[in-house]
């Protein structure tokens, strides 16, 4: 009955308010299911990514010995490269040396093949005095390769395929190869040791160290 009295405005505001605490009663349920399943969902794909988290692999600690899950290691007897022949070969210190100094160490380890006709560390101290030490130099590196590069001969070949006769070196010159009586030589160097079979390549361990001919001469 009273609000029979009441102006007519303050009636529509009295019914427009009951209307929005009608409607904000009968949403709530819903709205706070949406937010329950938000909030589940939310926490769901929280807790997937901790999991993940939690279960990937850590890095191994810097240093560590052991090998990696799933390295595959070289079996025992496995064939080196001609480089890592050389460099585990107490008679090829120099040489190894050598290859360092000249850069050819990652060539060597390619895949080749090449015969590598290698002096010892006694042919080495055969040369004058001080000789080695100067080409060791960084400004003798390019004489050094060249040196170098003529001991090398591209493709594998064994002692039974060398046959008397010239053949081009690495480096661009010819060697001179001379088979007699079952003895080698190369360029006046014996062959004292042969068929140093490496994964790309062989060796043949010569007794000298071998020079390119001088083009001005």
């Amino acid at each position: 009955m009273k609000n029979q009295n009441l102006p007519s405005w303050m009636k529509q505001l009295t019914g427009f308010a009951g209307v929005i605490g009608a409607s904000a009663l009968i949403g709530f349920p819903a709205w706070a299911h949406i937010t329950s399943n938000t909030n589940v969902a939310n926490a769901t794909q929280t807790s997937q990514v901790a999991g993940k988290v939690k279960t990937a692999a850590s890095p191994a600690p810097t240093g560590a010995t052991q090998a990696p899950t799933g390295t595959t290691q070289a079996p025992t007897g496995a064939a080196k490269d001609i480089v890592a022949i050389a460099s585990g070969d107490a008679q090829f210190k120099t040489l190894t040396k050598a290859l360092g100094s000249a850069g050819l160490v990652t060539t060597l380890q390619g895949k080749g093949p090449f015969t590598v006709f290698a002096p010892t560390d006694a042919a080495f101290a055969a040369l004058p005095k001080g000789t080695v030490e100067d080409l060791l130099k960084p400004a003798n590196k390019a004489k050094l390769t060249k040196i170098l590069t003529y001991h090398v001969v591209p493709g594998s070949v064994l002692s039974t395929s060398l046959k008397s006769g010239d053949v081009k070196s690495v480096e661009g010159t010819s060697l001179n190869v001379a088979v007699s009586a079952g003895k080698v030589t190369v360029s006046g160097a014996n062959v004292v040791k042969a068929d140093i079979k490496a994964s790309n390549g062989v060796i043949h361990v010569i007794d000298k160290v071998l020079m390119p001919p001088d083009p001005a001469k």
